[in-house]
């Protein structure tokens, strides 16, 4: 499985950003997409994350002004950034639990980083 993510870029404070990401390889189906985030020094941090059946589930920080979605038929998920600010510069990279089959354990995967910058 692999996970390209794409959409990352330098924005002014304020700006807007819509990352994306596709998931491709043997996949039967996908339990859950999300975006997770590491700046410099710090632990990587989970920015938002979204279910199959469409619930979602964001870091506070975020919260009102990132928007993720996905589309189960094409294995994407979106994450439209509102608002950045320049405590949001970091790399950002997708992630998701899928499955080979109806009754197949979900095994995790992580796409390339894309770095989100924002800066005046």
């Amino acid at each position: 499985v692999q996970l390209q993510a794409s959409g990352g870029g330098l924005v002014q404070p304020g700006g807007s950003l819509r990352l994306s990401c596709a998931a491709s390889g043997r996949i039967y189906s996908i339990d859950v997409m999300g975006w997770y985030r590491q700046a410099p020094g710090k632990q990587r941090e989970l920015v938002a994350a979204i279910t199959s059946g469409g619930t979602t589930n964001y870091a506070d920080s975020v919260k009102g002004r990132f928007t993720i979605s996905r589309d189960n038929a094409k294995k994407t998920a979106a994450l439209q950034m509102n608002n950045l600010k320049p405590e949001d510069t970091a790399v950002y990279y997708c992630n998701a639990f899928t499955r080979t089959g109806w009754n197949s354990r979900a095994y995790e995967y992580w796409g390339q980083g894309t770095q989100v910058t924002v800066s005046s």
